[in-house]
């Protein structure tokens, strides 16, 4: 068995210019960051901030518009941040999501949205983003479990049926996939009580997708967390 890649999302400097297209391989992350933006409260205190970990081209930006936050982004991809720059990002900064350049306490609320399934240790990383979250404020993270079922699906049908919305070949790598009981765990021990539901995009939006009659397709929150899955919760 190969060694774990550490640089997938550098993978993405390549996709610059796909990041906005509604058809192209990026396009369901699209999909996942407005019911990611769900879960965002509305700000309990005059400037807040959000910080958006792996935030690629700023696909959260526009479901952030007029929610009241001082938006900010990070990311290892210098081209995708020009693009998060561009939509709705107020400040963005290039590093290493595991080791984020902000103090302790600094965020009202931190999100990421598929990113720990790239990279080799999501629990360190999940470690850092409460680590920067302040006390009441809330954390959301959404990515993929790891079970067989997921990687069925994320891997042998996402990456080579050829479809619309489809990552490149070799964007997962299964045995990074996250295992759910330990990333509560390791979130509780750092103060916030996740509460994980799973997401699926819903059916009549997908068929409509596949057909050419829908540019956008929504999800639907069920119960079970066994191939996409969102935790939320507060720090305590």
């Amino acid at each position: 068995m190969s060694a774990l890649r550490s640089d997938f999302i550098t993978d993405y400097d390549g996709l610059a210019g796909q990041w906005w297209d509604p058809r192209g391989p990026l396009a369901p992350l699209g999909w996942i960051a407005r019911t990611r933006a769900a879960f965002v409260p509305a700000p309990g205190r005059a400037e807040a901030r959000l910080l958006d970990v792996a935030c690629g081209g700023g696909l959260f930006g526009p479901h952030l518009a007029g929610k009241g936050y001082r938006v900010f982004g990070v990311d290892l991809s210098a081209t995708a941040l020009d693009e998060a720059r561009r939509h709705g990002f107020d400040e963005v900064v290039r590093a290493d999501i595991a080791r984020l350049p902000f103090p302790d306490a600094s965020f009202d609320v931190v999100t990421a949205g598929q990113c720990l399934e790239h990279v080799p240790d999501p629990f360190a990383v999940v470690s850092e983003l409460c680590r920067v979250l302040r006390r009441g404020g809330t954390l959301i993270v959404d990515t993929i479990a790891d079970t067989r079922l997921a990687r069925l699906v994320a891997i042998t049908l996402a990456e080579n049926v050829p479809l619309p919305g489809r990552p490149p070949r070799g964007t997962h790598d299964h045995r990074l996939f996250v295992n759910r009981k330990r990333l509560t765990q390791v979130a509780r021990s750092h103060g916030v009580e996740l509460e994980l539901l799973g997401l699926r995009p819903r059916f009549r939006d997908g068929v409509g997708y596949l057909a050419g009659r829908r540019e956008e397709v929504r999800m639907t929150r069920i119960k079970s967390t066994a191939v996409l899955y969102l935790g939320a919760g507060r720090k305590w």
